[in-house]
């Protein structure tokens, strides 16, 4: 299904169903094979409470909440892409249980070159540090994009060491959320020069696991 571009509609009801309760991306792809799409999910939803065949009423995502949403994203200057265009990233598309909406802001071309992720210690050591940065410019100059998550030690090295050949920051948060804060100008050099990648809602803290 890649490769196709889809309405702003259609964007806000895919926003929807994915931010309604009990409603994860497997649910929601169910749904979508289901009913033919979003809209059409949304509506058997709402029917169900209504006609008391839901056990009990759920929390639909409303269309002001998704449009308060997207707009709060716009201002950011992130874009929200679907899995079915060609800017999401297609090694995504492997992983079971992928996000049908992601977050992104930078350098969308990034996306769609061979990536390597490298993750590691946020109490990484001198040498392990220094070992990162070297692997990761050596990555870069063959032509990798560096994905990692944008926590201190590991992460961050790998990410200052490939801001000149392409970096992607995967977000647990939302794309404006600075974590840790430490990492603040980071966040902006590769919000500048790379690109950051969030499912979650502007403004979401992360969640310690």
């Amino acid at each position: 299904m890649r490769g196709l571009s889809i309405e702003d509609t259609t964007r806000r009801d895919w926003l929807r169903l994915i931010r309604s309760e009990n409603v994860g991306p497997a649910t929601f792809w169910k749904l979508i094979n289901r009913f033919g799409g979003a809209a059409a999910a949304l509506d058997y939803l709402s029917a169900g409470d209504r006609a008391g065949r839901n056990k009990q009423p759920l929390r639909l995502y409303s269309t002001e909440q998704a449009e308060r949403e997207m707009e709060q994203a716009r201002r950011l200057g992130a874009r929200l892409v679907a899995r079915s265009e060609p800017d999401y990233p297609g090694w995504l598309n492997h992983i079971h249980g992928a996000p049908p909406l992601l977050y992104v802001k930078g350098d969308a071309g990034l996306l769609r070159r061979p990536i390597i992720a490298i993750a590691g210690s946020r109490n990484a050591s001198a040498i392990g540090l220094r070992l990162t940065t070297r692997i990761a410019v050596e990555l870069g100059a063959a032509g990798f994009v560096i994905v990692s998550g944008l926590a201190r030690g590991i992460d961050a090295a790998a990410h200052n060491a490939a801001l000149a050949t392409g970096t992607i920051a995967v977000l647990a948060g939302g794309i404006d959320v600075i974590y840790p804060p430490e990492n603040r100008v980071l966040h902006g050099k590769i919000a500048g020069q790379g690109v950051l990648v969030s499912e979650m809602p502007p403004g979401t803290e992360p969640r310690a696991r």
